[in-house]
């Protein structure tokens, strides 16, 4: 056997073995939500619209995400099947960013247009920024700390 055969016959083993470990998501209903979950959903949905749910399955954990709108702004929030908080994305209005923050983005996006923001709370701590960029009419996404320090992955 080649040493390229080999190398690919490896490479497609690792991908089969790593498909499974990765989140696996689908859409559900409301009333497929467990009960305490669905009451912690009630208390985020205060002054909200509701887009959708989903139930997310990552490292054997279930999850279940509820997709909201307040005051025209997207909110999304991530539950344990326990209804507790995990993660909440929510979008906010770059004039609202300290400079920090707002040069920070720019400067990893270079270029491109900031077109959507994302304040990333996990566990009741805001961790990061996150914003949408568009380069060329290419997406991408790019990330700061809360000082508007790069962050080259999610914390």
């Amino acid at each position: 056997m080649s040493v390229s055969r080999v190398v690919g016959v490896v490479l497609m083993a690792s991908l089969f073995l790593t498909i499974p470990a990765l989140s696996q998501e689908k859409k559900i209903q409301r009333s497929d939500l467990p009960p305490v979950v669905e009451k912690a959903v009630a208390a985020q949905a205060q002054g909200a619209t509701v887009r959708g749910f989903s139930e997310e399955k990552e490292n054997g954990q279930t999850f279940y995400e509820a997709e909201f709108v307040v005051n025209g702004h997207s909110k999304d929030v991530l539950m344990d099947a326990e209804g507790h908080v995990v993660e909440v994305e929510e979008q906010v209005v770059v004039d609202s960013l300290s400079p920090a923050v707002r040069d920070g983005l720019q400067a990893k996006a270079g270029k491109g247009k900031l077109v959507k923001v994302e304040s990333l709370t996990k566990r009741g701590k805001l961790v990061a920024y996150e914003a949408q960029v568009v380069t060329h009419g290419k997406r991408s996404e790019v990330q700061v700390d809360p000082q508007g320090q790069p962050l080259d992955r999610e914390e």
